[in-house]
């Protein structure tokens, strides 16, 4: 008869993989070994490597999770059936408030997934490409001549550099929070994506 989970097996792992994140974020992939996440986690190494057969299969777990969080995010937004412009601001808003609580994952996923083998790298990279696409077809949305000029993934990445480092110099105690910069950063994206067509017009440099 096969073994079940425990009623607390998702809870604890997921209790591990945030702690692992934390170890990851503030020590780096390579300096971070299984003793000191057992450690960390008040586990023993041997049930550690029940929720994951080495340090690289912990570090794909807590990116890929993070990463299925995200892409789950999406498609709540979507499925709210928005106008474009509330779609984008809802997606942009969502995004901020799911980066205040989790740094350490945002951290890892931006420092450390390059140490993973190619097809866990690649699982993850999929993941982000097709959050950056259902960015990209909001941005499209909102201003369809972007999508014409081919620049709609442009303007998502660009988004996504305001977004994904706040993370560096956003503080806790400082005057702004996660949620007061979602309209800011809605505001600059949406005033710039609205004259960007314009002002390529005017411009030497070729559409």
């Amino acid at each position: 008869m096969a073994r079940t989970k425990a009623a607390t097996h998702d809870q604890q792992r997921n209790a591990i993989l945030a702690k692992a994140a934390e170890l990851f974020a503030d020590k780096g992939f390579h300096a971070t070994s299984m003793s000191q996440l057992a450690a960390a986690c008040g586990v023993s190494k041997p049930l550690l490597y029940h929720y994951a057969k080495d340090k690289a299969e912990m570090l794909f777990s807590v990116a890929d999770s993070y990463m299925d969080t995200l892409v789950e995010l999406v498609d709540e937004v979507e499925s709210e059936a928005l106008p474009p412009e509330a779609h984008l601001r809802r997606l942009i808003a969502r995004f901020l408030e799911t980066y205040a609580t989790a740094h350490s994952h945002h951290r890892v996923l931006v420092q450390d997934v390059r140490h993973l083998d190619e097809v866990p790298r690649q699982q993850v990279a999929d993941k982000e490409r097709a959050v950056v696409a259902a960015f990209a077809r909001a941005v499209a949305a909102v201003e369809p001549g972007i999508s014409a000029k081919g620049l709609d993934k442009v303007v998502a990445m660009i988004l996504f550099g305001m977004m994904n480092w706040t993370f560096t110099w956003l503080r806790a105690n400082g005057p702004l929070t996660y949620e007061d910069m979602a309209p800011l950063v809605t505001g600059i994206l949406l005033n710039g994506v609205h004259g960007t067509l314009g002002e390529r017009k005017h411009s030497n440099v070729p559409a």
